[in-house]
């Protein structure tokens, strides 16, 4: 994988990362955060520049679906579950 193609891969993990954080109900962003670290974990050995292209074309529409969805969520109240009222440190 070429230095530029690391860091365009780089980048979207970090953006993908962030989109799925903006998710409102806990379940939802937890799920959205595993599922991008778990395929890009799965990724990570890929050399073929074809099959990155798509990967990185496939991810790169995942995204526009994740910030989508979170934002279509801030529109809708939900009440916080126990586990996010929680201080930081007791949280598993």
């Amino acid at each position: 994988m070429s230095n530029q193609t690391a860091a365009q891969v780089l980048q979207l993990y970090r953006q993908m990362m962030k989109a799925g954080s903006q998710f409102p109900i806990y379940s939802y962003r937890a799920y959205t955060l595993r599922r991008i670290k778990d395929a890009f974990r799965e990724n990570k050995n890929v050399t073929d520049p074809k099959v990155i292209n798509q990967l990185l074309s496939k991810a790169k529409h995942n995204l526009e679906i994740i910030k989508r969805q979170a934002a279509l969520g801030h529109v809708y109240q939900h009440p916080k579950l126990i586990i996010e009222t929680l201080p930081e440190a007791k949280r598993p």
